[in-house]
């Protein structure tokens, strides 16, 4: 007679079993080297498991080892869906710490150039919240003009996506008149096809059910993270840097900071499209101020830190003796402690610079808000869905550059 076998199930399971999901990171979906390690049940994610390090820059040892004027190209690294936010950054804080003061004329372009960087962030992030939620059409409509940005941003400084645009002081070059023909162009045509992709999803009922209140955080939880920017002001916190410590003048435009109040991707969605129509404003604003000013002026008297024009160092002693002090380190930099932060696309991107008197930084820490997100990312899709992580993710706007450095 058989007897009766006695199985053991593991504790707590109760005849059910998890599985576990490895998320990334070369999975297209994770829009970068992201990896999760999930732990499903069925379609519903029960933990999350985020990981770094796929990218091994080490932009801040590398800093350390860099002049002062070299360390530009590194920043533009971090986000690279708006470099010149970081660039323009990243010569703030120098300046901060040599206490240069800088021509209007300089400080409005530099406002220019970092609300279009805005611009294209944002396109990017919510036209990709499109496409992961089964819209490909306003992606398409909106990366034309991300096009136009590039082109602007190509004219200027030669580069478009890492652009290593402006330098200590102000502009390796001043604005040509086509920039302001390519400005004037972008600015008649776009606010035409951002309405029509605001149609395409503001109250397309697919698109809501698939992102409001989903990946959502409350406004505490959202500050005790460190969270910052677009992600913070959708939970209704209406904090951002260019209005509680102005930089680059911008206490001297008018414009309005957009807060949601769910914290969820739709939130964060529509915070980041009325940012878009805020920095048209700004830009616009901002081009009706330089007609006003001086247009020979692209950079601040500087000449113990700004590289003369070329024609000088070839005719004139001064300008070669700078330039040779310059490159070769020999400048004299102040000693002393600072810490800069400017509004990045996706949040508080912030610099803390310490020079010991050294031809490079003793320290150089940069703030980067995705990677402050990421570790919220777990308490974030915790009991959603599997096709909501995706969504939620790029709701987030993380930036593989930014987490790793």
């Amino acid at each position: 007679m058989n007897q009766k076998q006695n199985i053991q199930l593991p504790e707590g399971s109760l005849g059910k079993q998890t599985s576990t999901l490895n998320l990334g990171p070369t999975h297209p979906a994770t829009h970068g080297v992201f990896q999760n390690i999930l732990e499903m049940d069925g379609e519903r994610i029960i933990d999350a498991v985020p990981t770094i390090g796929f990218i091994h820059r080490a932009f801040e040892k590398l800093a350390e080892h860099r002049a002062y004027y070299q360390i530009t190209p590194l920043t533009d690294r971090l986000n690279y869906c708006s470099s010149p936010i970081n660039n323009m950054g990243w010569h703030m804080t120098f300046e901060k710490l040599i206490g240069a003061t800088l021509p209007k004329r300089v400080e409005y372009m530099r406002v220019i150039i970092m609300e279009l960087s805005r611009i294209a962030d944002h396109l990017v992030c919510n036209s990709v919240i499109g496409v992961d939620t089964g819209a490909f059409t306003g992606f398409i409509y909106v990366f034309e003009f991300r096009e136009l940005i590039y082109e602007i941003f190509e004219e200027i400084c030669g580069s478009r996506l890492t652009t290593n645009i402006g330098r200590i002081g102000g502009f390796e070059r001043n604005f040509t008149d086509i920039v302001f023909q390519k400005l004037d162009h972008f600015l008649k045509t776009f606010p035409k096809a951002m309405e029509e992709f605001e149609t395409l999803f503001n109250r397309n009922r697919i698109f809501m059910e698939r992102t409001m209140g989903v990946g959502g955080i409350g406004a505490e939880r959202a500050l005790n993270y460190g969270f910052t920017g677009p992600n913070l002001r959708a939970t209704g916190i209406d904090y951002d840097i260019r209005t509680a410590h102005p930089y680059s003048s911008y206490e001297d435009f008018d414009f309005s900071i957009p807060v949601g109040s769910t914290g969820d991707v739709y939130d964060r969605y529509l915070v980041r499209n009325e940012e878009i129509w805020q920095s048209v404003s700004i830009i616009k604003q901002a081009i009706e101020k330089i007609k006003n000013l001086d247009p020979t002026i692209f950079h601040a008297d500087l000449p113990d830190y700004y590289l003369p024009e070329k024609e000088d160092v070839y005719n004139k002693m001064e300008a070669l003796i700078y330039h040779f002090k310059i490159v070769m380190g020999e400048t004299n930099i102040p000693t002393g402690e600072v810490y800069h932060s400017v509004e990045g696309g996706n949040g508080e991107l912030g610099f803390y610079l310490i020079s010991d008197g050294g031809r490079t930084p003793y320290r150089l820490h940069f703030r980067r808000p995705c990677f402050i997100y990421y570790q919220a990312y777990p308490e974030i899709v915790r009991g959603s869905m599997l096709s909501d992580a995706v969504v939620t993710m790029s709701s987030l706007n993380l930036i593989a550059g930014e987490i790793d450095a």
